[in-house]
């Protein structure tokens, strides 16, 4: 595998919101979503299951996730006007670029992201 495609394969940090907004900060244009999620519930399980299978569509795209448990850290619910989990937002250049506030399914979500990057 060539750097280059190393450097595009998704990658899923976990984060809290210090760690998000360095993430941020470091990210230059490459696309960071923003994967709002919370133990017990059943959306963010779906999504959960269907995420592997998501990631491995998107090889080759220059994306990050920043996984954050928003009952850990309502902060940024709150900062993002979050109201319902799993919350997508995304961001270029340290700017909010876009947000998808559910997951409808595997091609909807992939072409968003697609569209992002």
């Amino acid at each position: 595998m060539t750097a280059t495609a190393e450097m595009q394969t998704p990658r899923v940090v976990r984060a809290n919101p210090d760690e998000f907004e360095a993430l941020l900060a470091a990210s230059g244009d490459a696309l960071v979503v923003l994967y709002m999620w919370g133990p017990d519930c059943p959306n963010c399980d779906f999504f959960a299951s269907r995420f592997p299978a998501l990631l491995d569509a998107l090889s080759g795209v220059a994306v990050t996730f920043a996984k954050v448990d928003v009952y850990q850290y309502p902060e940024l619910a709150r900062k993002y006007g979050v109201y319902g989990i799993p919350h997508f937002l995304f961001f270029k250049g340290g700017r909010k670029v876009g947000k998808m506030s559910e997951f409808r399914g595997d091609a909807f979500f992939l072409s968003v992201v697609r569209e992002q990057a």
